[in-house]
């Protein structure tokens, strides 16, 4: 599989074509981000952990039964995706409340959230990736109902079995986030599942592990990410 012309540039990973059109190659950076861009700094080895840690997340899902678009580790910073076509819609779910919630419902943080919520947001950077609902996904054609319908079922089941996961390594799943596309029609969880697009915390002191360490200036980004990484049993070397 040759990696061809550079397709699309994000904020921390880029998209190569390859001679298979159903077939994309993903290459992790160091770049780091938060704000909608407004923050930008490059961690050594964040690009190589992130890699490996979606890579393990993938396969676990996999196996439970999530179709997901990874299919296989490349190299230290690349790896092998199915070419989806993306649903512009983010699907987040909240075990306990932190970050926008709090600002939002001025709720205090670490509250416990039973059942979680869920809720959709636009994928544009340039608004802010504001909230929305069912009505405004299906009446501006981002999405059909059966598709949402089926994106949420998906979500909360992804839910369950990572909230075990990551309990197994005294970790509490705070919330995050997912995107999903069609790969032939059907629809295939996407982009990717990280420290960067989720919160965890330690079970115990609820120290934080994930982005909020690089929102925050509270620092050692990657020594969480490495942390939850090998609490996970995720080889990185």
């Amino acid at each position: 599989m040759n990696k061809g012309e550079l397709l699309y540039t994000g904020k921390a990973k880029s998209v190569y074509a390859t001679d298979d059109a159903d077939r994309v190659v993903i290459l992790y950076r160091n770049d780091t981000s938060a704000f909608d861009g407004k923050k930008v700094e490059q961690l050594d080895r964040k690009g190589m952990v992130n890699n490996k840690f979606n890579a393990f997340i993938m396969d676990t899902l996999a196996a439970a039964g999530i179709p997901t678009h990874h299919e296989k580790l490349l190299s230290d910073t690349e790896s092998l995706v199915k070419r989806l076509q993306m649903i512009p819609v983010e699907c987040v779910v909240r075990n306990f409340a932190a970050g926008s919630l709090v600002r939002r419902l001025g709720v205090e943080e670490g509250i416990a959230l039973n059942p979680p919520t869920f809720e959709l947001f636009l994928k544009n950077d340039a608004l802010g990736d504001p909230m929305i609902n069912d009505a405004h996904a299906i009446s501006f054609g981002w999405a059909t109902a059966e598709q949402l319908a089926e994106m949420k079922a998906l979500t909360l089941k992804i839910n369950d079995i990572l909230k075990d996961l990551f309990l197994k390594g005294d970790m509490l799943l705070v919330d995050f986030k997912l995107e999903f596309g069609l790969f032939h029609g059907k629809i295939v969880l996407g982009d990717e599942f990280s420290p960067d697009g989720c919160r965890l915390w330690d079970r115990e002191t609820r120290k934080k592990l994930d982005k909020d360490r690089f929102r925050q200036g509270l620092g050692g980004v990657v020594e969480a990410y490495e942390e939850v990484a090998a609490r996970l049993g995720v080889t990185l070397d």
